[in-house]
C-alpha cells in the first residue's frame, strides 16, 4: 500500500511540473510579444522593467508616483506631494491603432485608460482632451453611480451596468481600444462595450448628453497620446501593447 501512495504521489508531482513548465512557455510570459504577435505587428509599449516611452504629462520626466513593481506599471498613492504625481503618457502619438492593456485597481480605486491626447501646457489634464475607458472599482468607487462610469465603458458618454464585467477586486482585467478612421471599438474581458464612429450622428449625442458638451478641446480629432491616469488611487498595469492599423 505505501509503495503505491509513494507511486501516485511522484506521478502528481511528474504532473504538476509538467503542467507548470506549459504555464512559463514564451507566450505565457509577462510583457513579452510572441514571435506571431511580432510578425503582426504588435510592439510592447511596456517592457516589464522600465518607464522607457513613457512621462508624466505635461513634464519631461516620469514622476515618483509612477513605479515598475513586479513586471507592472504601478500608481503608487503613497507618494504625497503635488509635484510628484500625474498621468502617464505615451511619448508618441498613435491614430489608427489596436490597444490591449492589462489591470487591476485597489479597493475602492478609480483610473483610466486616456486616448487621443493632446499634449500642451494649455491643458491642464488629459482629459481635457482625450476620451477615456473607465478603470474602476464598480462596487465601492465613490464614481459609481452611472452606468456609463462603471468600468471598461466609454466615460459618461456610453454604455450600461450589464455591460461591464470586471473581475473582482485585485485580479487582472483585459482591456481593448481599436481606433480606426475614427471608428471606436471597446472590449472588455472579451466583451464588447463601444463601438462608434467618431463624428456621427450617434457620437454627437452621446457628447451632447455628457459632461463634455460644453469642452472645446474635447476630442477634436481620432489622434494623440495614449495616458495612464493618476486618480489618487493604486492601479497596476501590464501586458501593454499595440498595433497600428
Amino acid at each position: 500500500m505505501c509503495k503505491k501512495i509513494v507511486s501516485i504521489v511522484i506521478l502528481s508531482c511528474l504532473l504538476l511540473a509538467c503542467s507548470s513548465s506549459k504555464k512559463t512557455s514564451t507566450s505565457d510570459k509577462l510583457n513579452t510579444l510572441t514571435v506571431k504577435e511580432k510578425g503582426d505587428g504588435w510592439v510592447l509599449l511596456f517592457d516589464g522593467t522600465t518607464t522607457n516611452g513613457w512621462h508624466t504629462y505635461n513634464k519631461n520626466v516620469v514622476t515618483k508616483n509612477w513605479k515598475v513593481v513586479d513586471g507592472a506599471l504601478v500608481m503608487d498613492s503613497s507618494v504625497k506631494d503635488d509635484a510628484d504625481h500625474g498621468d502617464l503618457v505615451t511619448d508618441k502619438a498613435y491614430k489608427n491603432y489596436d490597444l490591449k492593456v492589462d489591470w487591476k485597481i485597489s479597493p475602492a480605486g478609480n483610473s483610466g485608460i486616456i486616448f487621443d491626447v493632446k499634449e500642451s501646457p494649455k491643458f491642464q489634464d488629459t482629459y481635457n482632451t482625450g476620451a477615456e475607458m473607465q478603470v474602476l472599482d464598480n462596487i465601492n468607487a465613490e464614481d459609481n453611480k452611472k452606468g456609463n462610469h462603471l468600468a471598461g465603458l466609454l466615460y459618461d458618454m456610453s454604455g450600461t451596468a450589464e455591460l461591464s464585467k470586471p473581475k473582482t477586486v485585485g485580479e487582472w482585467n483585459h482591456s481593448e481600444i481599436i481606433q480606426k478612421d475614427g471608428h471606436l471599438t471597446f472590449y472588455f474581458n472579451g466583451l464588447k462595450t463601444l463601438d462608434v464612429q467618431q463624428g456621427s450622428d450617434q457620437w454627437k449625442q452621446m457628447i451632447d448628453n455628457s459632461k463634455f458638451k460644453t469642452w472645446a478641446a474635447f476630442m477634436t480629432s481620432p489622434e494623440g497620446k495614449i495616458a495612464l491616469q493618476d486618480h489618487g488611487h493604486e492601479v497596476a498595469f501590464r501586458n501593454v501593447m499595440i498595433k497600428e492599423l
